[in-house]
């Protein structure tokens, strides 16, 4: 199994930003995707970015041009940098490991945006 940790959530006011890391432990193989999703309160769980081990990423139109994904390899942790971060922003963020029978999610980091 694989085992993950999110930290670096908090309140910040519109228009900040903030950096999200994701440390994962246990049985990791290559190649995998890793993502950060969020979920916001009565919403659906939905998809903000993600990163293949080849670099390769995606991110949900909400945040193109504002959120970055990365990931450092050697440390077995992802990243996810927001700025010019929006009320709407706010939502728990969960990391997420995936790879063939392997799907792995974190407890979650709260992140909220006042206007």
């Amino acid at each position: 199994q694989v085992q993950l940790v999110e930290s670096g959530g908090g309140s910040v006011q519109a228009g900040g930003s903030l950096s999200l890391s994701c440390a994962a432990s246990g049985r990791i193989f290559n190649p995998n995707i890793m993502g950060w999703y969020r979920q916001a309160p009565g919403k659906e769980r939905e998809m903000v970015a993600t990163i293949s081990t080849s670099g390769s990423t995606n991110y949900v139109d909400s945040v193109k041009g504002r959120f970055t994904i990365s990931r450092e390899s050697a440390k077995n942790t992802m990243y996810l940098r927001m700025n010019s971060l929006k009320p709407e922003d706010t939502a728990v963020y969960y990391c997420r490991y995936l790879r063939i029978n392997i799907d792995s999610w974190g407890r979650g980091t709260q992140v909220t945006v006042s206007s």
